[in-house]
C-alpha cells in the first residue's frame, strides 16, 4: 500500500464514469453532460441547459484496493434571492454497493438567478477536495455518486492504490426520461432519487435523463433516447407540459406519437414503458402555468401554485387528468402493432390517498420518503412478476 505522498492520479473519462452521455473538457476539468453535444446545440432555454448538466445518476465507478480516495471538484451553487438557501449537493461513496460515506463541497462557482426576471450571473469559485478515508484494504468496487442537483466539474481523482475499470456486470441498462421528479427534486441524496432507488432494488444500470422543468417532448431528447444503447426504456410525461402551459390537447397526441416513433427507430423491440403523472393536487383539474407562491416566499418558504382556469380545458388546455386519459388511450391504440409498448398509471406510484399521508412539501415535488415510496412501487410494478421489465433484472 502506498504512503500518503504516493498518490496515483487517474484520468477521468468514459471508462470510469457512468450515467453521462458526453464529457466536456473545460479549462478547469471535466464537465459531465446528460445530453450529447448535438442535442445541447438545440436547447432553447437556460432551464434545460442547467438541468442536463446537473449529474443526476452520474457516478464514478472503479475497482481498487485504495484505502483513501480524493476527488477535486468545482461545484456550482445556485442562489435564488428571496428564496430559502439551497442545501449543498451530496457526494455519496458506495463500496461494493453499500453506503460508506458522503461529503459536500461547501464552496465553488455561484450561479445567482433572479426568479422574477430570469436574469442570472455566475461568480467563479475555488476547487474543493473531497476525501474518503478508512476504506478496507482489499480489492473492492467503489462508486462515487455525484450530486443529482448541483452541476459539478471533476478536476482530479486521486487514490493510494491503482484504479481498474469496473464493468456493470451484466446488469440491464435502464434508460429513463422524465421531469424534475425523475431528476430528483427534493430528494436528499443522489442515490435517494426514485430512479436510483428503483435501479438499485432491481439490479439495473441506470441512465437518468430526468430533466427538471424540461420533459417537454423535445425532438432532440427523443433522438437522444433513440441513439443511446439500452435494454429497457421508460418515459414519464405530463407535469412539465402542464406547468409550462406549452401546448394544447390537439398538439399533445401527435407530439407523443412522434416522440415514441423516434425512439422506436433505434429501439424497435426494446420494452418501452410510458408513465403518466403522479398525483399533484394543484394541477389535477387546473391548467398551468405554474408560478411561485409569492406569499409563501415572503415567509421564507418555497411553494408553487397553478394560475390557469379549469374552464379552459374545454378549449384544449392540459391538466394532469386530461393527460392521463389521453396517454392511456394513445398507448392502448399503439399496442395493437407494438406489443413491447406498455403503460403505467402514475397514480399507481403516488395517488390521492398517498398525498394525504405524504403531501408534496412545495405542492409540486415529492420529499425523500415519497421518492422511496415511488421507487418501491415502480420496482414492483415494472420489474416485478408480470411487469413490463420482468425477467430483465439480475
Amino acid at each position: 500500500m502506498n504512503t500518503p505522498h504516493e498518490w496515483i492520479t487517474t484520468p477521468i473519462g468514459p471508462g470510469i464514469l457512468r450515467g453521462a452521455l458526453d464529457l466536456e473538457r473545460t479549462d478547469r476539468g471535466v464537465l459531465p453532460h446528460r445530453l450529447p453535444a448535438h442535442a445541447r446545440a438545440q436547447i432553447p432555454d437556460g432551464q434545460l441547459a442547467m438541468a442536463e448538466a446537473q449529474p443526476s445518476g452520474v457516478r464514478l465507478a472503479f475497482r481498487s484496493r485504495a484505502t483513501t480516495v480524493e476527488l477535486d471538484v468545482i461545484a456550482t451553487k445556485r442562489v435564488y434571492p428571496g428564496a430559502p438557501r439551497r442545501p449543498d449537493g451530496v457526494y455519496e461513496l458506495l463500496v461494493d454497493g453499500r453506503h460508506a460515506g458522503r461529503a459536500s463541497a461547501r464552496d465553488g462557482d455561484t450561479l445567482t438567478i433572479d426568479l422574477a426576471s430570469g436574469a442570472s450571473h455566475t461568480r467563479p469559485g475555488p476547487v474543493e477536495t473531497l476525501r474518503f478515508g478508512g476504506l478496507p484494504d482489499a480489492e473492492k468496487g467503489i462508486e462515487i455518486w455525484l450530486p443529482h442537483d448541483e452541476t459539478t466539474q471533476l478536476v482530479a481523482l486521486r487514490t493510494d492504490a491503482p484504479v481498474h475499470t469496473q464493468r456493470p456486470g451484466g446488469r440491464p441498462v435502464w434508460l429513463h426520461h422524465g421531469s424534475s421528479i425523475s431528476h430528483g427534486s427534493n430528494a436528499a441524496t443522489p442515490t435517494g432519487t426514485w430512479p436510483a432507488l428503483a435501479a438499485a432494488h432491481s439490479g439495473a444500470e441506470l441512465i437518468n435523463l430526468g430533466f427538471s422543468g424540461s420533459a417537454l417532448l423535445d425532438p432532440f431528447t427523443a433522438r437522444t433516447l433513440r441513439d443511446t444503447p439500452a435494454d429497457l426504456i421508460s418515459i414519464k410525461i405530463g407535469i412539465n407540459l402542464v406547468n409550462t402551459d406549452l401546448m394544447r390537447l390537439r398538439a399533445f397526441g401527435p407530439a407523443v406519437h412522434g416522440f415514441l416513433d423516434t425512439i422506436r427507430e433505434g429501439h424497435p423491440t426494446t420494452p418501452l414503458l410510458v408513465i403518466s403523472p403522479i398525483h399533484c393536487p394543484i394541477h389535477e383539474h387546473t391548467p398551468g402555468p405554474s408560478a411561485y407562491d409569492l406569499g409563501a416566499m415572503s415567509e421564507g418558504r418555497l411553494r408553487f401554485t397553478a394560475t390557469g382556469d379549469p374552464a379552459e380545458t374545454a378549449a384544449g388546455k392540459l391538466t394532469l387528468t386530461v393527460i392521463r386519459d389521453e396517454l392511456a388511450r394513445l398507448v392502448d391504440r399503439r399496442t395493437a402493432t407494438d406489443p413491447h409498448l406498455h403503460h403505467l398509471d402514475g397514480l399507481d406510484l403516488y395517488g390521492e390517498d398517498d398525498h394525504a399521508d405524504l403531501p408534496l412539501p412545495d405542492d409540486l415535488h415529492p420529499d425523500p420518503a415519497t421518492h422511496r415510496l415511488i421507487a418501491e412501487r415502480f420496482a414492483r410494478l415494472a420489474f416485478g412478476r408480470g411487469g413490463p421489465f420482468a425477467g430483465r433484472n439480475r
